[in-house]
């Protein structure tokens, strides 16, 4: 008997990280998980859905709140009923805002608020909108609210400064999901 693979959904908004993402869906896929990718409408300027359809094996969602459907599901409804646990990763200082706030102006933000599957974020950006009070303050939020988080790690940032926002590596953000499911 084939065992059932969890399903993990994977939000995938624009932080020069996101080239990292491609490896992380290889990863969930090789260790059974299967991985639905949601973009932001941002994250489609950095890489195109098909580089995600490729490794994923399945239909990317880039969606606006409205665009034309393949069927009569909710999208953001239906997608939150499958998700076993929602993946941000790259998560960006704007997505991290919107979920604290509860703003739900967007495919990936309205399925977390319409979802009752654990919530993992993996934080990426310039050093010092990370430690942004505000941004600390987002972060604390969603923990308080039982959301997960992989903190981001210290290195080479794009703007060229060395310091903390660095995507986690992919092996430990693969780990923190096993753990988790």
């Amino acid at each position: 008997m084939k065992k059932e693979q969890k399903n993990i959904i994977l939000g995938v908004t624009a932080s020069i990280a996101i080239y990292k993402s491609c490896d992380l869906v290889r990863k969930l896929r090789e260790r059974g998980f299967a991985v639905t990718v949601v973009m932001t409408k941002e994250a489609q300027e950095l890489v195109k859905p098909i580089v995600f359809q490729s490794l994923s094996a399945n239909r990317v969602y880039t969606g606006g709140l409205f665009d034309a459907q393949d069927s009569w599901d909710i999208e953001h409804v239906s997608l939150a009923e499958k998700a076993e646990l929602i993946l941000i990763a790259p998560a960006t200082a704007n997505i991290i805002a919107k979920l604290a706030a509860g703003i739900c102006d967007d495919l990936l933000s309205c399925l977390v608020c319409a979802s009752t599957a654990k919530v993992l974020i993996a934080p990426a950006m310039n050093a010092n909108m990370y430690k942004n009070k505000i941004t600390q303050g987002n972060i604390a939020k969603l923990k308080a609210c039982g959301y997960g988080l992989i903190p981001p790690r210290e290195g080479l940032l794009a703007c060229g400064v060395k310091g903390v926002g660095c995507l986690a590596e992919v092996e430990t953000i693969v780990a923190a999901v096993k753990k988790l499911l």
